[in-house]
């Protein structure tokens, strides 16, 4: 089934990049046989096809990261890579117009995703009656448009309500778009499988998003005001988390990187994900190559593969660590912070009187197949593959690989690739390629012999860590803070791969301590921004951003957007402060 479901989208992934329009609901091969025992999955598969797509760097990871405390991408080198016409400048200072292409593109690519499962329902509603795999498919796809629904709510402030290809959407707002989410996800909660692998809606994962709706219901419900958090609704997190947990379907991670590794798929902690293979069209490494310096080349095998100098964190996020843990370096006191995949040499690591010009021999030897650049927040000089030119082979020594200081290839040869951590948007020498410290989370796929293709790994949109944490909030909200600590020190004990790395218990919890928790457990994932709204923390000042109007919680929707529904006035509605 998961092989058949797979192929289904390799067939159809070609199409995924067609804009939001009609013909991109021609998807569906309308002279399929209703009897064969794969219409089905072939029903299904474009709902998701557009998943990867939609969550890379240029659309909602970058929507959701660089609009954060967390992410920040200045313009480089000479100022114009990266630039791209001010959107990422726009997004972290909180001044996004209507014609921010990421914005813009992000709206298309969730308004695909929406046409594909209007699609689908409509496909899948005749023969449900009939056929028990076809009424699974329906309430699947019925699950994952309230899940794209809750996506558009969170962002923009609205959901889309269509049952039929044939007729206009009705726009919900406020308290009717809740509902209406909600109703759809219980309306089908018992009719899908306990879980069916981290890439399909299940039970599992609709009562994750219950629960995560129920957690931001105040945000949702009064976007722009003190958001309040009833007793109801987190009473209703906390059954929906205990469902998830109960069901004794998953598992923390031992190996905190391991949830983001290429094999990442059959990871336990993994409850939804957009399933990724290197022979999928739309598999990418975008998450694994954005932030990397691009004189990093992280696989031996492909010498065209490094990074591309993007976003850095923020110093303040960064002290947050620093925070924490005081004088013991994070990297030493927290498994999520850093893994070490390869060790410098004792004697190499004086730098002092080496330079390009004179290192020639300061390396050490490692065996290409099973090298791996280290992972989590990259810090100070790096050390790596050289690559005098792109394209050109590695250098060997009986094979084996040497491992130098990296050189910043696009300085002229003369400098180390040596992250700092200060990073903004204003000083016009502080934009360097090397500046801010880096982020390598999910591992660079093995596969991909450009870094930007055939993405191994699963992206993770919902694990078990985030069900404990949200458990743990409820509770707090509602002055249990035993029972949320417990949680918290929960998570945190699960990460014993690294023993002497295992985060150690807390011995008490606020709301702040739980905001910079969860800033430690979901860095660099998906929830950043959603988490600072409902914590109030989302119109701080911090690095190159002090727009404190809580009216940029929402972003604003593209004009093209509201051009194109012109010819029905009143349809669809700016966003306020836009």
């Amino acid at each position: 089934m998961k092989n058949k479901f797979l192929i289904s989208i390799l067939s159809l992934s070609a199409l995924v990049n067609i804009g939001c329009s009609d013909l991109a609901e021609q998807v569906i091969d309308e002279s399929l046989d209703v009897q064969t025992s794969n219409v089905v999955i072939e029903v299904m598969a474009p709902a998701y096809g557009p998943l990867p797509d939609a969550f890379t760097h240029t659309k909602n990871y970058g929507l959701q990261l660089i609009s954060t405390d967390q992410g920040i991408l200045p313009p480089r080198g000479s100022g114009n890579d990266w630039y791209d016409g001010g959107k990422y400048i726009e997004l972290h200072q909180h001044n996004t117009t209507t014609a921010n292409v990421v914005v813009k593109d992000t709206w298309n690519a969730f308004k695909l995703m929406l046409s594909r499962t209007v699609v689908a329902i409509e496909r899948l509603q005749p023969l449900a009656a009939t056929n028990p795999e076809a009424a699974k498919g329906l309430a699947e796809m019925r699950a994952l448009r309230a899940y794209y629904n809750m996506l558009m709510l969170d962002y923009w402030g609205l959901a889309f309500k269509k049952d039929s290809t044939s007729e206009d959407s009705q726009i919900l707002k406020r308290q009717e778009a809740f509902s209406y989410i909600e109703s759809e996800f219980l309306a089908v909660l018992n009719d899908l499988d306990n879980a069916k692998g981290p890439g399909r809606m299940s039970q599992a994962s609709v009562n994750g998003f219950l629960a995560q709706l129920y957690l931001n219901a105040g945000v949702y419900k009064n976007p722009y005001g003190t958001t309040s958090f009833a007793t109801a609704d987190m009473d209703k997190v906390i059954e929906y988390t205990n469902k998830v947990i109960n069901s004794g379907l998953f598992s923390l991670s031992p190996e905190y990187f391991a949830i983001f590794d290429d094999n990442n798929h059959s990871n336990k902690e993994l409850i939804f994900a957009i399933d990724q293979r290197q022979d999928l069209t739309t598999s990418h490494n975008r998450l694994g190559y954005w932030s990397l310096s691009g004189s990093q080349y992280p696989l031996a095998a492909f010498p065209k593969a490094n990074g591309t100098d993007g976003p850095a964190i923020t110093s303040d996020f960064f002290n947050t660590w620093v925070q924490a843990y005081g004088s013991t370096d994070p990297a030493q006191a927290d498994a999520r912070f850093y893994k070490e995949n390869f060790t410098v040499p004792q004697n190499l690591q004086n730098l002092t009187g080496i330079t390009p010009a004179n290192d020639a021999n300061h390396y050490f030897l490692v065996n290409g197949a099973t090298y791996e650049i280290n992972r989590g927040i990259q810090r100070g000089i790096q050390w790596g593959l050289r690559n005098a030119s792109n394209g050109q082979p590695f250098q060997t020594v009986n094979g084996q690989y040497k491992i130098y200081p990296i050189i910043e290839q696009r300085n002229g040869f003369v400098n180390y690739v040596n992250h700092t951590l200060e990073i903004d948007l204003e000083n016009p020498n502080n934009k360097d390629y090397t500046d801010g410290y880096r982020v390598s989370k999910y591992q660079f796929s093995r596969t991909s012999d450009t870094g930007r293709n055939r993405g191994n790994a699963d992206i993770v949109l919902l694990r078990l860590a985030d069900i404990y944490l949200m458990r743990a909030e409820a509770q707090l909200r509602k002055g249990n803070a035993g029972a949320a600590l417990a949680d918290v020190n929960f998570v945190r004990a699960s990460r014993t791969a690294r023993p002497s790395v295992t985060p150690p218990a807390l011995t008490s919890i606020n709301l702040d301590l739980l905001y910079r928790e969860r800033g430690f457990e979901f860095y660099w994932e998906y929830s950043r921004r959603t988490d600072m709204i409902r914590f109030g923390h989302y119109e701080d000042i911090y690095t190159s951003k002090t727009n404190t109007d809580p009216r940029k919680r929402l972003f604003p929707i593209p004009q093209s957007a509201i051009d194109g529904a012109s010819s029905v006035p009143g349809y669809l509605v700016q966003n306020e402060g836009y």
